[in-house]
């Protein structure tokens, strides 16, 4: 009987004695000063959360801070989505249960997600007043005993593209992609962290060769661990080991590319740190290239590696700061023009922000290095301007940008100013038609989103495109030259775009999104077309993608 009550009785008895000992020994009362003996009162009993004993069991592990996010960073011509009461998808439309503010659900309300999934947060989940749920809620945040956390989720998208005078004149292409993503996150308290992500992309029926983005067959895009290093100014650091996506500020020169069937990864390592006003990574990778044939690996002829801070001084504002070094040894020769066997550092900021409807953003870069026998001195300026009418119909937001990208007047010379690229959401920047990249390039462009409807976003971008440097050449969004006339005489004039985009927010799993653009030629094009090639310069693209995650 005695082995049973032990593990009742001792607690208490731990308690009270421990608490009459921290009171001292009880006072004695002389008989002469008292007719009788009055005993001191027996404190009361320590609630059961206080009662200290060996017996009792581990404290589970709080992790309410875990994972540690990283917030979504704007792009440029970022958007200003509407706020207050309304129906934020078409299924709550049609069920006729609007909400009161934007939900907490923390997927975008748009089919691309730049944001990586490990970056998704679903801390909300965990607050005891929270009213959002969803049938998915149970594979999120589950506790597995009192030190191990796991999330699952995943997405799945399929695309029809329909290209006219694909790639400046190889003719009509017709496609599918196809993409599968699935994740599992396990933590072990705040101090290890496993992340997987596997990816499943193919494309089907393509009338030219598919491009190295289009597909990778079963890989892997995330696999990496995290390693607690210990606390800066008051918030923890984590060593990354491993294959892992990496997004930074615009996204101008470091991106997931989420347009691409395959999304962009790296192998390596990364010193990150997060916190409320101040976001630091230190990395050094090599980026994992897509191969169908077998399981994708680093070029270990290409080292990224580098540093890159941003600092949040209030709401809605923000500042990049950044220094970026890609080495290249490659033998990489383009139509005369070498693009390999080079070391380019690139020191960039960035400002960006929004105060009373105002919009700004402004992000400037200088490039520095060697490539082959020549110096590189290149750079890049992105300077835009918007406003949003919160309190007009439809929310209306407009940009206007000016982005200009240094080229080579003197191929050869041994000066190289073709400004490089890097890594970028080039697709988002310089027209979805993704004829033009961040090189050698002057545009002049125009941004408006409209919502019509809280579930419904529109955006139309006009671009007007010019080569910085006649004599250099166009080089399209992964950094490959296009056409090529050394001597200038083709000129600048690269053509004008036109794209709309239309997003159906279905359900807070599910998007549609459409779209239409075509880019018309300019003399530059026309000039340096194939002789063969007599008329239909024009270049347009019209796709359809249906995308849901969970």
């Amino acid at each position: 009987m005695t082995r049973f009550l032990r593990p009742l009785i001792l607690p208490v008895a731990c308690a009270v004695l421990g608490t009459a000992s921290a009171q001292g020994p009880a006072p004695i009362v002389p008989l002469e000063q008292s007719s009788a003996i009055v005993l001191p009162e027996a404190p009361s009993p320590a609630p059961p959360s206080a009662l200290p004993c060996a017996t009792c069991g581990p404290i589970a592990f709080d992790f309410k801070n875990v994972p540690p996010v990283r917030p979504q960073p704007r792009v440029g011509a970022f958007q200003v989505p509407p706020t207050g009461p309304g129906y934020y998808s078409i299924l709550d439309a049609v069920r006729g249960t609007p909400s009161q503010a934007p939900p907490k659900y923390p997927y975008p309300r748009f089919a691309l997600m730049g944001q990586s999934s490990f970056d998704v947060d679903f801390k909300y989940l965990d607050k005891p007043d929270n009213a959002e749920h969803d049938f998915f809620d149970p594979l999120k945040r589950m506790k597995l005993g009192d030190d191990f956390l796991l999330s699952l989720g995943g997405q799945s998208w399929v695309r029809q593209m329909e290209e006219y005078n694909s790639r400046l004149g190889r003719g009509n292409n017709s496609y599918t992609l196809t993409r599968q993503r699935i994740y599992g996150d396990l933590w072990y308290q705040d101090r290890v962290r496993l992340f997987a992500e596997g990816i499943a992309s193919f494309s089907n029926s393509q009338d030219l060769p598919s491009l190295p983005i289009d597909q990778t067959g079963f890989d892997f895009l995330n696999l990496f661990l995290d390693f607690k290093l210990g606390d800066v100014m008051g918030k923890p650091a984590y060593l990354r080991v491993g294959r892992q996506e990496l997004l930074f500020g615009s996204q101008r020169l470091v991106s997931t590319l989420d347009w691409a069937n395959t999304r962009r990864t790296f192998q390596g390592v990364s010193i990150l740190r997060t916190g409320e006003k101040w976001d630091v990574n230190a990395f050094w990778t090599q980026p994992v290239i897509p191969n169908t044939n077998r399981l994708d690996w680093a070029d270990n002829q290409q080292n990224f590696a580098g540093i890159f801070a941003t600092y949040r001084p209030k709401k809605g504002h923000t500042v990049d700061l950044y220094d970026l070094v890609l080495t290249n040894n490659n033998t990489v020769n383009q139509r005369g023009l070498q693009r390999g066997n080079f070391t380019i550092n690139t020191l960039g900021g960035r400002y960006a922000g929004d105060d009373s409807g105002f919009l700004w953003d402004v992000e400037s870069a200088l490039q520095l290095g060697r490539q082959a026998s020549q110096n590189v001195v290149a750079g890049m300026v992105s300077a835009g301007l918007g406003y949003n009418f919160k309190d007009l119909p439809w929310s209306p937001t407009i940009w206007g940008y000016y982005d200009y990208s240094t080229g080579d007047g003197s191929p050869g010379s041994g000066n190289l100013n073709t400004f490089n690229t890097l890594y970028p959401f080039g697709h988002y920047y310089q027209g979805w038609v993704d004829i033009v990249g961040r090189q050698n390039a002057q545009d002049v462009n125009a941004h408006l989103y409209v919502y019509p409807a809280k579930w419904l976003t529109l955006n139309t971008q006009f671009h007007s495109f010019q080569l910085a440097n006649k004599r250099d050449a166009l080089y399209n969004k992964a950094g490959n030259v296009s056409r090529f006339d050394p001597t200038g005489r083709a000129g600048r004039d690269v053509g004008q775009e036109l794209d709309v985009i239309a997003n159906f927010h279905v359900s807070k799993h599910a998007d549609i999104l459409l779209g239409y653009a075509h880019l018309y030629a300019g003399d530059f094009i026309k000039k340096t077309a194939p002789v063969a090639q007599k008329d239909g310069f024009d270049t347009s693209l019209f796709f359809l993608q249906a995308n849901y995650r969970w």
